[in-house]
Protein backbone atom coordinates (compact mmCIF):
# COMPACT_ATOMS: atom_id res chain seq x y z
CA UNK A 1 0.00 0.00 0.00
CA UNK A 2 1.43 3.14 -1.12
CA UNK A 3 2.16 6.30 1.95
CA UNK A 4 3.98 8.87 2.18
CA UNK A 5 7.38 9.55 3.63
CA UNK A 6 6.93 10.26 7.44
CA UNK A 7 8.31 13.59 8.84
CA UNK A 8 7.72 14.80 12.29
CA UNK A 9 6.86 18.24 12.21
CA UNK A 10 9.22 20.95 13.06
CA UNK A 11 9.17 22.58 15.44
CA UNK A 12 8.63 26.25 14.43
CA UNK A 13 5.88 25.38 11.78
CA UNK A 14 2.51 27.05 11.95
CA UNK A 15 0.17 24.80 13.96
CA UNK A 16 -3.21 26.06 14.18
CA UNK A 17 -5.50 24.43 17.12
CA UNK A 18 -9.24 24.84 16.38
CA UNK A 19 -11.67 24.58 19.04
CA UNK A 20 -8.34 25.58 21.53
CA UNK A 21 -10.65 26.74 24.77
CA UNK A 22 -12.76 23.19 24.58
CA UNK A 23 -11.55 20.14 26.89
CA UNK A 24 -9.66 18.52 23.55
CA UNK A 25 -8.56 21.80 22.16
CA UNK A 26 -6.91 22.80 25.61
CA UNK A 27 -4.91 19.37 25.88
CA UNK A 28 -3.22 19.83 22.44
CA UNK A 29 -2.11 22.96 23.44
CA UNK A 30 -0.92 22.35 26.28
CA UNK A 31 1.17 19.54 24.38
CA UNK A 32 2.02 21.15 21.65
CA UNK A 33 3.52 24.05 24.23
CA UNK A 34 5.58 21.42 26.28
CA UNK A 35 7.29 20.40 23.24
CA UNK A 36 8.72 23.50 22.52
CA UNK A 37 6.18 24.06 19.29
CA UNK A 38 6.70 28.01 19.08
CA UNK A 39 4.57 29.03 16.14
CA UNK A 40 0.98 28.17 17.59
CA UNK A 41 -1.96 30.01 15.76
CA UNK A 42 -5.41 30.08 18.11
CA UNK A 43 -8.49 31.83 17.91
CA UNK A 44 -11.54 31.89 20.26
CA UNK A 45 -15.25 31.45 18.96
CA UNK A 46 -15.78 35.22 19.55
CA UNK A 47 -12.54 36.21 17.30
CA UNK A 48 -13.35 33.21 14.70
CA UNK A 49 -16.62 31.47 14.00
CA UNK A 50 -15.71 28.41 11.78
CA UNK A 51 -19.55 27.89 11.07
CA UNK A 52 -19.07 30.80 8.79
CA UNK A 53 -17.30 29.72 5.21
CA UNK A 54 -15.79 33.73 4.53
CA UNK A 55 -14.56 33.79 7.58
CA UNK A 56 -12.88 30.58 7.70
CA UNK A 57 -11.29 31.47 4.50
CA UNK A 58 -9.93 35.08 5.55
CA UNK A 59 -8.37 33.14 8.47
CA UNK A 60 -6.54 30.70 6.36
CA UNK A 61 -5.83 33.44 3.52
CA UNK A 62 -3.87 35.77 6.13
CA UNK A 63 -2.50 32.87 8.37
CA UNK A 64 -1.54 29.81 5.91
CA UNK A 65 -1.15 27.47 8.57
CA UNK A 66 1.23 24.55 7.87
CA UNK A 67 -0.78 21.79 10.28
CA UNK A 68 -4.34 21.71 11.89
CA UNK A 69 -5.58 20.09 14.70
CA UNK A 70 -9.48 20.18 14.16
CA UNK A 71 -10.71 19.72 17.60
CA UNK A 72 -13.70 22.35 17.07
CA UNK A 73 -16.91 20.87 18.12
CA UNK A 74 -20.73 21.84 19.56
CA UNK A 75 -20.80 18.44 21.72
CA UNK A 76 -22.83 17.28 24.92
CA UNK A 77 -24.07 14.19 26.27
CA UNK A 78 -27.58 12.21 25.82
CA UNK A 79 -29.47 14.72 27.36
CA UNK A 80 -27.88 17.87 25.23
CA UNK A 81 -27.67 15.99 22.01
CA UNK A 82 -31.54 14.74 22.27
CA UNK A 83 -32.56 18.44 23.17
CA UNK A 84 -30.70 20.05 20.80
CA UNK A 85 -30.57 17.96 17.46
CA UNK A 86 -30.45 20.77 14.57
CA UNK A 87 -28.02 22.33 16.11
CA UNK A 88 -25.90 19.44 16.54
CA UNK A 89 -25.69 18.59 13.01
CA UNK A 90 -25.90 21.77 11.76
CA UNK A 91 -22.98 23.22 13.37
CA UNK A 92 -20.68 20.27 13.35
CA UNK A 93 -21.52 19.85 9.44
CA UNK A 94 -20.47 23.45 8.86
CA UNK A 95 -17.32 23.41 11.30
CA UNK A 96 -16.05 20.23 9.07
CA UNK A 97 -16.50 21.21 5.80
CA UNK A 98 -15.53 24.87 6.35
CA UNK A 99 -11.86 23.93 8.02
CA UNK A 100 -11.29 21.03 5.41
CA UNK A 101 -11.99 22.77 2.24
CA UNK A 102 -10.05 25.88 3.57
CA UNK A 103 -6.94 23.28 4.51
CA UNK A 104 -7.31 22.26 0.83
CA UNK A 105 -7.88 25.63 -0.83
CA UNK A 106 -4.75 27.13 0.71
CA UNK A 107 -2.41 24.51 1.19
CA UNK A 108 -2.33 22.65 4.32
CA UNK A 109 0.43 20.70 4.46
CA UNK A 110 -1.37 18.06 6.94
CA UNK A 111 -4.56 17.91 9.21
CA UNK A 112 -5.89 15.76 12.19
CA UNK A 113 -9.43 15.69 11.95
CA UNK A 114 -11.19 14.77 15.25
CA UNK A 115 -14.21 12.56 16.00
CA UNK A 116 -15.58 10.27 18.13
CA UNK A 117 -16.31 6.67 18.91
CA UNK A 118 -19.88 7.68 18.41
CA UNK A 119 -19.74 7.19 14.97
CA UNK A 120 -19.69 3.60 15.49
CA UNK A 121 -23.88 1.31 14.65
CA UNK A 122 -25.55 1.38 17.97
CA UNK A 123 -24.66 -2.81 17.99
CA UNK A 124 -22.00 -3.23 15.70
CA UNK A 125 -19.76 -6.19 17.24
CA UNK A 126 -17.53 -5.25 20.42
CA UNK A 127 -14.56 -4.25 20.21
CA UNK A 128 -15.55 -1.76 17.77
CA UNK A 129 -12.98 -1.97 14.67
CA UNK A 130 -12.43 1.08 12.10
CA UNK A 131 -14.02 -0.98 9.31
CA UNK A 132 -16.99 -1.35 11.13
CA UNK A 133 -18.22 2.17 9.88
CA UNK A 134 -21.63 2.91 8.15
CA UNK A 135 -22.04 -0.77 8.99
CA UNK A 136 -25.43 -0.48 10.94
CA UNK A 137 -27.91 1.87 12.51
CA UNK A 138 -26.64 4.25 15.16
CA UNK A 139 -27.65 5.43 18.71
CA UNK A 140 -31.01 7.35 18.57
CA UNK A 141 -29.19 9.51 21.11
CA UNK A 142 -26.51 10.93 19.72
CA UNK A 143 -27.41 9.86 15.74
CA UNK A 144 -26.76 14.31 14.83
CA UNK A 145 -23.71 14.40 16.53
CA UNK A 146 -22.53 11.04 14.92
CA UNK A 147 -23.39 11.82 11.40
CA UNK A 148 -21.80 14.84 11.36
CA UNK A 149 -18.56 13.38 12.31
CA UNK A 150 -19.29 10.35 10.01
CA UNK A 151 -19.12 13.14 7.26
CA UNK A 152 -16.07 14.58 8.86
CA UNK A 153 -14.34 11.63 8.47
CA UNK A 154 -15.53 11.14 4.69
CA UNK A 155 -14.92 14.48 4.00
CA UNK A 156 -11.09 13.78 4.87
CA UNK A 157 -11.31 10.87 2.73
CA UNK A 158 -12.56 12.75 -0.42
CA UNK A 159 -10.17 14.98 -0.31
CA UNK A 160 -7.40 12.63 0.00
CA UNK A 161 -8.96 10.46 -2.84
CA UNK A 162 -9.17 13.49 -5.32
CA UNK A 163 -6.53 16.11 -4.52
CA UNK A 164 -4.10 14.08 -2.88
CA UNK A 165 -4.49 16.29 0.36
CA UNK A 166 -2.79 14.80 4.07
CA UNK A 167 -5.72 14.88 6.25
CA UNK A 168 -5.95 11.92 9.16
CA UNK A 169 -9.00 11.46 11.44
CA UNK A 170 -8.59 10.16 14.80
CA UNK A 171 -11.52 8.45 16.53
CA UNK A 172 -11.03 8.64 20.67
CA UNK A 173 -13.30 6.78 22.93
CA UNK A 174 -14.73 9.23 25.90
CA UNK A 175 -12.96 11.68 26.99
CA UNK A 176 -12.66 13.94 30.68
CA UNK A 177 -10.00 15.72 32.26
CA UNK A 178 -9.40 19.54 32.91
CA UNK A 179 -11.57 21.96 31.13
CA UNK A 180 -14.30 19.37 30.55
CA UNK A 181 -17.66 20.35 30.11
CA UNK A 182 -19.46 20.51 34.16
CA UNK A 183 -22.91 21.59 33.34
CA UNK A 184 -25.41 19.30 33.96
CA UNK A 185 -27.46 20.00 31.36
CA UNK A 186 -24.92 19.50 28.59
CA UNK A 187 -22.12 17.26 30.32
CA UNK A 188 -20.73 14.05 29.81
CA UNK A 189 -21.17 10.78 31.81
CA UNK A 190 -17.57 11.42 34.14
CA UNK A 191 -17.49 14.83 34.56
CA UNK A 192 -21.62 14.77 35.74
CA UNK A 193 -20.39 12.20 38.41
CA UNK A 194 -17.71 14.04 39.55
CA UNK A 195 -19.93 17.44 40.08
CA UNK A 196 -22.89 15.44 41.29
CA UNK A 197 -20.93 13.21 44.11
CA UNK A 198 -18.50 17.14 44.98
CA UNK A 199 -22.06 18.68 45.24
CA UNK A 200 -23.91 16.20 47.01
CA UNK A 201 -20.58 15.52 49.25
CA UNK A 202 -21.24 19.38 50.28
CA UNK A 203 -25.04 18.60 50.42
CA UNK A 204 -24.72 16.30 53.18
CA UNK A 205 -22.17 18.70 55.19
CA UNK A 206 -24.35 21.57 54.49
CA UNK A 207 -21.36 23.57 53.55
CA UNK A 208 -23.50 26.06 51.49
CA UNK A 209 -20.98 28.23 50.88
CA UNK A 210 -19.02 25.52 48.68
CA UNK A 211 -22.07 25.15 46.92
CA UNK A 212 -22.73 28.86 46.18
CA UNK A 213 -18.96 28.72 44.69
CA UNK A 214 -19.52 25.59 42.80
CA UNK A 215 -22.66 27.61 41.42
CA UNK A 216 -21.20 30.60 40.47
CA UNK A 217 -18.72 29.05 38.36
CA UNK A 218 -21.22 27.00 37.06
CA UNK A 219 -24.77 28.07 37.16
CA UNK A 220 -27.98 25.70 36.97
CA UNK A 221 -30.45 27.01 35.17
CA UNK A 222 -29.15 30.37 34.79
CA UNK A 223 -29.30 31.24 38.28
CA UNK A 224 -27.22 33.33 40.37
CA UNK A 225 -26.84 31.25 43.52
CA UNK A 226 -25.30 34.39 45.71
CA UNK A 227 -28.62 35.58 47.22
CA UNK A 228 -30.41 32.21 47.05
CA UNK A 229 -30.95 31.07 50.52
CA UNK A 230 -29.98 27.63 52.36
CA UNK A 231 -33.38 26.36 51.28
CA UNK A 232 -33.17 27.20 47.80
CA UNK A 233 -30.52 25.69 46.97
CA UNK A 234 -31.42 22.65 48.78
CA UNK A 235 -34.72 22.98 46.01
CA UNK A 236 -32.50 23.90 42.89
CA UNK A 237 -30.11 20.52 43.57
CA UNK A 238 -32.68 18.63 44.23
CA UNK A 239 -33.90 19.06 40.44
CA UNK A 240 -30.50 17.55 39.30
CA UNK A 241 -30.94 14.87 41.25
CA UNK A 242 -28.82 15.92 44.34
CA UNK A 243 -31.67 15.29 47.62
CA UNK A 244 -31.39 15.05 51.16
CA UNK A 245 -33.68 13.49 53.33
CA UNK A 246 -35.01 13.19 56.57
CA UNK A 247 -35.31 10.12 58.47
CA UNK A 248 -38.31 9.39 57.79
CA UNK A 249 -37.73 9.44 53.41
CA UNK A 250 -39.22 13.03 53.26
CA UNK A 251 -37.29 15.61 51.40
CA UNK A 252 -34.86 18.31 53.33
CA UNK A 253 -36.17 21.92 52.45
CA UNK A 254 -35.08 24.50 55.28
CA UNK A 255 -33.09 22.64 58.04
CA UNK A 256 -29.72 21.20 58.26
CA UNK A 257 -30.13 18.66 60.01
CA UNK A 258 -30.30 15.60 57.25
CA UNK A 259 -29.35 12.34 58.00
CA UNK A 260 -28.72 11.13 54.12
CA UNK A 261 -28.26 12.49 51.01
CA UNK A 262 -28.82 10.55 47.65
CA UNK A 263 -27.66 11.27 44.13
CA UNK A 264 -29.99 10.19 41.22
CA UNK A 265 -28.35 8.53 37.99
CA UNK A 266 -29.30 8.38 35.09
CA UNK A 267 -30.75 4.78 33.18
CA UNK A 268 -29.74 1.37 34.97
CA UNK A 269 -25.82 2.20 35.71
CA UNK A 270 -25.45 -1.31 33.21
CA UNK A 271 -23.41 0.35 29.50
CA UNK A 272 -19.85 -0.36 29.36
CA UNK A 273 -18.19 2.45 28.47
CA UNK A 274 -14.29 3.27 28.08
CA UNK A 275 -12.80 6.24 29.03
CA UNK A 276 -9.12 7.76 27.84
CA UNK A 277 -8.16 11.06 29.87
CA UNK A 278 -7.56 14.04 27.39
CA UNK A 279 -3.58 14.39 27.83
CA UNK A 280 -3.25 10.87 26.70
CA UNK A 281 -5.39 11.74 23.59
CA UNK A 282 -3.18 14.79 23.04
CA UNK A 283 -0.28 12.73 22.94
CA UNK A 284 -1.50 10.55 20.65
CA UNK A 285 -2.42 13.41 18.46
CA UNK A 286 0.75 14.30 18.18
CA UNK A 287 2.00 10.77 17.75
CA UNK A 288 -0.27 10.43 14.95
CA UNK A 289 0.40 13.40 12.98
CA UNK A 290 4.61 12.94 13.24
CA UNK A 291 3.82 8.89 12.89
CA UNK A 292 0.66 8.19 10.50
CA UNK A 293 -0.77 9.37 6.76
CA UNK A 294 -3.54 8.92 4.71
CA UNK A 295 -3.39 6.05 2.40
CA UNK A 296 -3.11 7.16 -1.71
CA UNK A 297 -4.11 3.75 -3.52
CA UNK A 298 -6.79 2.08 -1.26
CA UNK A 299 -9.92 4.56 -1.94
CA UNK A 300 -12.68 4.30 0.98
CA UNK A 301 -10.09 2.32 3.27
CA UNK A 302 -10.55 2.67 7.31
CA UNK A 303 -7.07 3.36 7.20
CA UNK A 304 -7.37 7.10 6.94
CA UNK A 305 -9.11 7.28 10.62
CA UNK A 306 -7.75 5.43 13.61
CA UNK A 307 -9.17 4.83 16.77
CA UNK A 308 -7.75 6.30 20.22
CA UNK A 309 -8.60 4.65 23.66
CA UNK A 310 -7.66 2.22 26.66
CA UNK A 311 -8.77 -1.00 24.99
CA UNK A 312 -10.59 -1.36 28.44
CA UNK A 313 -14.16 -0.51 29.38
CA UNK A 314 -16.19 -0.64 32.70
CA UNK A 315 -19.83 -0.60 34.23
CA UNK A 316 -20.97 2.68 34.30
CA UNK A 317 -22.69 1.69 37.95
CA UNK A 318 -19.01 0.69 38.84
CA UNK A 319 -17.44 3.96 37.19
CA UNK A 320 -20.08 6.24 39.72
CA UNK A 321 -18.75 3.51 42.75
CA UNK A 322 -14.72 4.94 41.45
CA UNK A 323 -15.77 8.08 41.62
CA UNK A 324 -17.84 8.60 44.34
CA UNK A 325 -14.75 7.27 46.74
CA UNK A 326 -12.21 9.48 44.87
CA UNK A 327 -14.59 12.59 45.84
CA UNK A 328 -15.33 10.93 49.28
CA UNK A 329 -18.95 11.05 48.87
CA UNK A 330 -20.84 8.49 51.46
CA UNK A 331 -24.46 9.04 50.58
CA UNK A 332 -26.48 6.99 48.35
CA UNK A 333 -26.41 6.40 44.44
CA UNK A 334 -29.80 6.19 43.41
CA UNK A 335 -30.40 4.61 39.59
CA UNK A 336 -33.31 6.30 37.45
CA UNK A 337 -34.24 3.66 35.42
CA UNK A 338 -37.14 5.47 33.21
CA UNK A 339 -34.10 8.06 32.14
CA UNK A 340 -31.80 6.14 28.89
CA UNK A 341 -28.92 4.46 28.67
CA UNK A 342 -27.83 4.66 25.91
CA UNK A 343 -25.57 2.30 23.31
CA UNK A 344 -24.90 -0.58 25.67
CA UNK A 345 -21.21 -0.78 24.84
CA UNK A 346 -18.52 1.39 23.09
CA UNK A 347 -15.27 -0.52 23.63
CA UNK A 348 -12.56 0.58 20.50
CA UNK A 349 -10.48 -1.69 19.05
CA UNK A 350 -6.62 0.15 19.46
CA UNK A 351 -4.76 -2.58 18.09
CA UNK A 352 -4.29 -0.53 15.23
CA UNK A 353 -2.45 2.85 17.03
CA UNK A 354 -1.16 -0.26 19.37
CA UNK A 355 0.86 -1.70 16.06
CA UNK A 356 1.85 2.04 15.25
CA UNK A 357 3.65 2.24 18.88
CA UNK A 358 1.47 4.53 20.95
CA UNK A 359 -0.17 3.47 24.08
CA UNK A 360 -2.00 5.87 27.29
CA UNK A 361 -0.16 6.72 30.20
CA UNK A 362 -2.37 7.36 32.66
CA UNK A 363 -4.43 4.76 34.67
CA UNK A 364 -8.35 5.59 34.96
CA UNK A 365 -8.34 6.29 38.86
CA UNK A 366 -5.02 8.43 38.37
CA UNK A 367 -7.22 10.74 35.68
CA UNK A 368 -10.16 10.64 38.06
CA UNK A 369 -8.15 12.15 41.14
CA UNK A 370 -6.23 14.46 38.88
CA UNK A 371 -9.99 15.63 37.32
CA UNK A 372 -11.33 16.26 40.85
CA UNK A 373 -8.50 18.41 41.78
CA UNK A 374 -8.26 20.63 38.93
CA UNK A 375 -12.35 20.31 39.32
CA UNK A 376 -11.58 21.77 43.18
CA UNK A 377 -9.08 24.32 42.18
CA UNK A 378 -11.73 26.22 39.83
CA UNK A 379 -13.71 26.57 42.49
CA UNK A 380 -11.11 27.68 45.16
Amino acid sequence: MESRSRLPIDRKSKIYVAGHTGLVGSALLRKLQSEAYTNLVTRTHAELNLTRQAEVEKFFDQERPDYIFLAAAKVGGILANSAYKAQFIYENLLIAANVIQASHKFGVKKLLNLGSSCIYPKFAPQPLKEEYLLTGPLEPTNEPYAVAKIAAIKLCQYYNEQYGANFISAMPTNLYGPNDNFDLETSHVLPALIRKMHLGKCLQKSDFNSIRKDLQKCPMNNYDATPLRDEEIVNLLSKFGIKSYYSNNSPLTTHHSQLSTVVELWGTGSPYREFLHVDDLADACLFLIDNYDASLSAPGSPLDFVNVGTGDDLKIKDLAQIVKDIVGFDGELRWDTSKPDGTPRKLLDVSKIKTLGWAPKITLEEGIKKTYEWYLSQNA
